[in-house]
């Protein structure tokens, strides 16, 4: 591929306009294959190595990245055998294609991240990371203090232990409420089926935050691209999520659905 300049490179890529990318480079947060940049420079984005404040950015130019508001009653795949709603319908129908990250199940909504970028995506679902993901859920029993010790003790489900990293309160009256969960693993409904295991029953689930990325006032069926201080901020909640799984644990873990 022949060699563009930086800036337009960045901001080609999701960074803020060709403006912001060249305030960035001035500041010397950019850096091209370990050495500060500076706006003269030419990169070939299939071999050299940009970093933007110690984060590696991924310059492919058909990258994309995206954020849906999931609506209930819509399958996180891209085609259901038994022809039920699926999500190719909230997939844009012009440009790189895009794919969902993890899932959230039929009866769920919420925040759901579009991206082609398969590096970041694996690093935003499998467990070993650890990135959190929040959830708003109400319930159909007036939660206690009680209650929430059990969400984050943890209880054993069929496919193993599950809690929640935390839980705080959010709305309590007589035989219902609202409570919210940080969770950093995602095996199918276990959102669900924790709440329900500790006397809890979830009536409406939605995902509100995926790392530093929040729904927002995103209606149900809208989508929109990412800022570009969004796309660095995830970026590096995932490069931290993977330091800090190679000094814990030096290995692979468990894959996941990320279906709540």
């Amino acid at each position: 591929m022949a060699e563009e300049r930086l800036q337009r490179a960045l901001a080609r890529a999701g960074y803020g306009s060709r403006r912001t990318s060249e305030e960035l480079i001035a500041q010397g947060k950019v850096r091209v294959n370990g050495r500060t940049a500076t706006l003269g420079d030419k990169i070939d984005v299939t071999r050299d190595e940009v970093t933007l404040g110690g984060t590696r950015v991924n310059l492919n130019p058909d990258a994309r990245y995206l954020v849906l508001n999931k609506p209930p009653g819509v399958l996180t795949t891209m085609r259901d055998q038994r022809g039920r709603a699926d999500i190719r319908s909230f997939l844009p129908a012009e440009g790189p294609r895009v794919f969902p990250v993890g899932r959230l199940d039929r009866d769920s909504e919420g925040l759901l991240l579009l991206t082609n970028d398969g590096e970041l995506a694996e690093r935003l679902t499998h467990p070993r990371y650890g990135v959190e993901k929040e959830y708003l859920a109400e319930v159909a029993a007036t939660p206690t203090p009680k209650h929430l010790g059990g969400v984050r003790a943890g209880v054993m489900l069929e496919d193993g232990p599950a809690r929640a990293k935390s839980v705080r309160l959010v709305d309590a009256r007589p035989g219902r409420g609202q409570v919210a969960v940080v969770m950093t693993e995602g095996r199918k409904r276990e959102v669900r089926r924790l709440l329900a295991a500790v006397g809890l029953p979830v009536t409406r689930l939605v995902r509100v935050r995926i790392g530093p990325i929040h729904l927002g006032r995103l209606k149900p069926g809208e989508r929109r691209d990412l800022t570009a201080d969004e796309l660095l901020a995830l970026q590096r909640a995932a490069a931290g999520a993977e330091r800090r799984a190679r000094r814990t644990s030096g290995g692979g873990g468990r894959p996941t659905s990320a279906g709540m």
